[in-house]
């Protein structure tokens, strides 16, 4: 995939560390990876445990390499492309993981001729299970896109759409973990409630979470199929049931990705 090119990212926090743990695995090499990360810790950490190339000049980072992933704070991008010129990101393809910043937002400050891709990941990229929707601007070409994907694809699952829904995809996939975690979190209380040690109402709420998400994907039956499979007449499953609608579970949860997606929108306009 990267056969001839080499990548570079500005800023080495989780997100972009999650991605070069994933390029290594799936057989990029270390010399075909170059960082730029301000504190020196940091870049020291990237250095040993990867055995790429960081560095502290974001200047040096984009000389050096054909496509940069901006990974850095949404507030600092600003500053950061200033300093960097217009000249620094022509001729490469620019791809950001930044929250709430737009297309147009970075085509103004990378230059109008930059070839940018969006992408908003979520943390589970972390572990390589990530979900990532990726978003194009007017002059990034289909094999942008096929390589944008490409590297994204090896830290979970992605998935293309038009940029006005990315609003709608940091709701429910960029903020949908916490959600989860809260779930599983409720999960173990009610397991400690009813008599089971913590460690393990924790590890059978997960692995429940886990295993039932797996199943879905993999049957690709619709998750109301696969309730209705473990919900007998008159049996616990049921019962559970009634109790989440009696507390409005599912527009509880509808409501949560709404309430995000409508601050995603109101942050993108500062």
């Amino acid at each position: 995939m990267l056969k001839g090119c080499r990548v570079g990212f500005i800023g080495g926090g989780n997100m972009a560390e999650a991605i070069i743990r994933g390029l290594l695995a799936g057989g990029v090499t270390a010399a075909e990876l170059v960082v730029a990360e301000p504190m020196a810790e940091r870049r020291e950490f990237l250095r040993e445990t990867y055995g790429i190339d960081a560095r502290a000049d974001n200047g040096e980072v984009a000389t050096m390499t054909d496509a940069l992933i901006v990974a850095v704070k949404p507030q600092v991008f600003r500053g950061m492309a200033a300093a960097l010129g217009a000249a620094g990101f022509a001729g490469k393809l620019v791809i950001s993981i930044m929250a709430g910043i737009s297309i147009n937002g970075i085509e103004e400050v990378c230059g109008d001729s930059s070839r940018v891709i969006r992408v908003m990941p979520n943390t589970p990229a972390l572990v390589l299970e990530g979900a990532s929707a990726l978003s194009r601007g007017k002059n990034a070409t289909d094999d942008d896109l096929f390589f944008a994907q490409g590297i994204f694809e090896l830290v979970g699952t992605t998935c293309v759409v038009d940029e006005k829904l990315m609003d709608a995809v940091t709701g429910l996939s960029g903020s949908g973990p916490a959600y989860v975690f809260m779930f599983i979190e409720a999960l173990s209380d009610a397991g400690v409630k009813n008599g089971l040690p913590r460690d393990v109402a924790t590890r059978l709420a997960a692995q429940t979470v886990l295993g039932s998400a797996r199943l879905l994907l993999e049957t690709g039956d619709h998750p109301g199929v696969l309730k209705e499979k473990v919900t007998s007449p008159g049996g616990t499953t049921i019962a559970g049931v009634a109790a989440l609608e009696r507390g409005s579970f599912r527009g509880t949860v509808m409501a949560a990705v709404d309430a995000a997606t409508a601050r995603s929108a109101e942050l993108g306009k500062k």
